[in-house]
């Protein structure tokens, strides 16, 4: 799959209600991690509304951090991490679920599908630039 149609799908997903935003990023990698779909679903399943409802870090993003994590198996995931935040944070305006979606301005930044197929563009880009 190439990294436009794991994003589309991923995408797609979400858009559908497949899957919340954190679970569409982690289902789209489970063919290159260790962990398969139906562990990984249930790992990202309370990840819906960002984490805390809203209140704090997007699940899109949460998704990306885990999969970072079982692709680098664990070793230097918190420069990973720092990379993706800052990647996320450039495509979509925020990173904070309540942010992105406008909840105290009325000012959506990036729709739930975007903030999807953006975790994923910025999770293929940090893990390449890493050779993972």
């Amino acid at each position: 799959m190439t990294v436009q149609e794991r994003a589309d799908t991923a995408a797609l997903y979400k858009a559908q209600g497949v899957c919340n935003c954190c679970q569409a990023v982690t289902k789209v990698f489970a063919d290159t991690v260790s962990a398969d779909e139906a562990t990984l679903m249930q790992l990202s399943s309370g990840f819906l509304a960002g984490m805390g409802c809203m209140e704090a870090t997007c699940g899109a993003l949460i998704g990306a951090n885990i999969i970072a994590g079982l692709r680098s198996k664990g070793q230097g995931t918190a420069k990973l991490s720092r990379e993706l935040l800052a990647s996320f944070k450039e495509k979509c305006g925020a990173t904070i679920c309540g942010d992105l979606k406008g909840a105290k301005t009325g000012t959506v930044l990036c729709e739930c599908p975007e903030c999807v197929r953006n975790a994923v563009l910025a999770l293929e880009s940090t893990l390449e630039k890493a050779g993972l």
